[in-house]
């Protein structure tokens, strides 16, 4: 909702300099889950600060902060991701010249507890995906190609429904995605992605024809429209538990279980970079502890002198 002259005219100078930011965001196609959270995160911290000038904001200060979202009942991460919001400001408050120093690098991040999400093993994942679609499938052609795409592709939710039929590339057996920042890259698929597809396509084709109409969609629901994330993580659940895996499984643990696995087979690391999308290799290196624990535990479990 568009604010009054009055009501823009009250707002303070940390507010301002708020929407300036987010908007600065908007326009570099910054991903909304990101605006999103931003702006709730640096609604609490203008609050906060109430109508205090720059200069009169330090790290005592932001400190305090800190502690009102531990007051509020706020988890370690919900409270870090708030300091990392107050940071990314500050940063562009420096880029503008409206401050010198940033006093959120003089504060410490708190500590989180390191948990690796729990990855599906490759005998696991092929229990999933071989064989017959369980009877809670309500589409079970398009779901066969869905949870292939997730784990054959490594690919995102969102990237996953924002797949056109026109962006496959048949001969090359690639597939153009769209990901974070509107970034694109193509992502290659295998033959049993393209079993998956061959099979879903006319059936897809039929049910468009019945419900007369046509979607760009590669992935539609039963009434012809596109499949939206929210169906995609109740599906995959479905299957999941269906096919004896845990309760928790979500697209992206699909996606963290391609990049493992690959990692476990021998895969370069910058190569599993360029196929999920990592902008920074640091964020793939994840997977590397990731497949240590599985070391560990098959260490564990298998040598004779680890027990």
């Amino acid at each position: 909702m568009n604010k009054t002259p009055e009501q823009s005219s009250k707002r303070t100078i940390v507010e301002k300099a708020i929407d300036q930011f987010l908007r600065s965001l908007r326009e570099r196609n910054a991903s909304p889950h990101t605006i999103k959270a931003y702006a709730g995160d640096l609604d609490n911290f203008a609050a906060y600060v109430g109508p205090r000038a720059w200069k009169q904001i330090d790290h005592l200060l932001l400190r305090g902060f800190l502690s009102f979202l531990y007051e509020k009942s706020l988890s370690k991460t919900s409270v870090a991701r708030s300091l990392a919001a107050v940071r990314s400001l500050y940063r562009w408050l420096a880029q503008e010249g409206i401050v010198e120093q940033n006093p959120a690098a003089l504060v410490s991040t708190p500590r989180l507890a390191k948990k690796l999400p729990r990855v599906p093993t490759i005998e696991e994942m092929n229990g999933v995906l071989d064989g017959q679609m369980p009877e809670v499938a309500s589409f079970a052609e398009r779901d066969r190609v869905m949870l292939e795409l997730l784990y054959g592709c490594g690919i995102r939710n969102s990237e996953l429904v924002g797949i056109n039929l026109e962006d496959i590339r048949w001969s090359n057996q690639a597939i153009l995605i769209r990901g974070k920042g509107k970034k694109e890259r193509y992502v290659p698929f295998g033959d049993s992605v393209t079993a998956a597809l061959a099979a879903y396509l006319p059936e897809r084709q039929k049910l468009l024809e019945r419900a007369r109409k046509p979607s760009p969609a590669l992935l539609v629901n039963l009434r012809g429209g596109r499949l939206v994330t929210r169906s995609v993580g109740r599906i995959v659940k479905r299957i999941a538990v269906a096919k004896g895996l845990s309760p928790e499984v979500h697209p992206h643990t699909l996606r963290h279980a391609f990049g493992t696995h690959l990692l476990e087979e021998g895969a370069d690391l910058r190569a599993i970079q360029e196929m999920l999308g990592h902008e920074r290799l640091s964020t793939t290196q994840r997977y590397t502890q990731l497949s240590m624990k599985h070391v560990l535990q098959v260490y564990d479990s298998t040598h004779p002198r680890a027990k």
